[in-house]
């Protein structure tokens, strides 16, 4: 026959696992961050980047080694690199979020390895890619 001490360790089992599905999940708030559109469970739906902001994030970007690429997210990920001339490495995650060529499009979190730079100076390199984008589209019209 059947151990009888195996059938009540299986009966703790099978309640501590209905016990366990049974509970109900606990709701948390949190901030979004860039990371969030690629957990977004509906992610099937991808993404159309402007490929003058995609282009010219690359171009102003390029002295960064690049990690990650998605265009199909619109995430760009790099490593650290210096800037030439600087003295500073820094990285950046860049995020092109919407088809249109405006600053809404573009999100760009910049940092150096002991933390985020100044909002200033962030500000001055999306305005360099917005400004290379509109070039680029500029350049494209013209064909």
């Amino acid at each position: 026959g059947k151990d009888k001490s195996a059938d009540k360790d299986e009966d703790k089992k099978g309640s501590w696992f209905q016990k366990l599905r049974n509970t109900p999940k606990v709701e948390e708030k949190k901030r979004e961050t860039i990371w969030d559109a690629l957990r977004d469970p509906k992610a099937e739906q991808v993404t159309k980047v402007n490929q003058y902001i995609w282009r010219a994030a690359l171009e102003v970007l390029d002295f960064l080694p690049v990690k990650s690429v998605d265009p199909f997210s619109g995430l760009i990920v790099t490593g650290y690199g210096t800037p030439p001339g600087g003295n500073r490495a820094y990285r950046a995650s860049i995020f092109v979020s919407d088809p249109s060529l405006d600053a809404r499009s573009l999100k760009l979190s910049l940092q150096t390895k002991s933390g985020p730079v100044s909002m200033s100076t962030q500000r001055a390199i999306e305005e360099s890619i917005l400004t290379r984008a509109r070039q680029l589209r500029k350049q494209a019209d013209q064909f």
